[in-house]
């Protein structure tokens, strides 16, 4: 595994509401992420903290989101061969994070 990749997303809707907003996109993504050829193995909840697991591209993904006061870390533990997508990963978890946590 490379190293992780981390995406700290500021937001001032408190702990509750965020998390309830996560579990509301995740429900939502579900379908769009099939579609793409992604399956979801695991997504369990303790607490404030999302751990779950994906498989793509015959690849094994693994991460969390951990759901704070005023931030939201994400970290996601890309196998080798999708870490040459990394960068482009993280910008798109932190715009798609950030627009989810924006109030409305």
């Amino acid at each position: 595994m490379a190293k992780p990749l981390i995406v700290d997303i500021p937001h001032d809707l408190g702990r509750e509401e965020a998390r309830r907003r996560i579990e509301t996109g995740v429900e939502q993504g579900k379908g769009m992420l099939a579609k793409s050829g992604v399956a979801i193995d695991r997504l369990a909840w303790t607490g404030d903290r999302l751990d779950f697991g994906l498989s793509a591209l015959a690849q094994k993904v693994e991460g969390a989101i951990d759901v704070g006061q005023e931030s939201v870390r994400v970290e996601v533990k890309l196998p080798f061969l999708l870490a040459i997508f990394a960068e482009r990963i993280q910008k798109s978890l932190g715009k798609e994070g950030t627009l989810l946590l924006t109030k409305k």
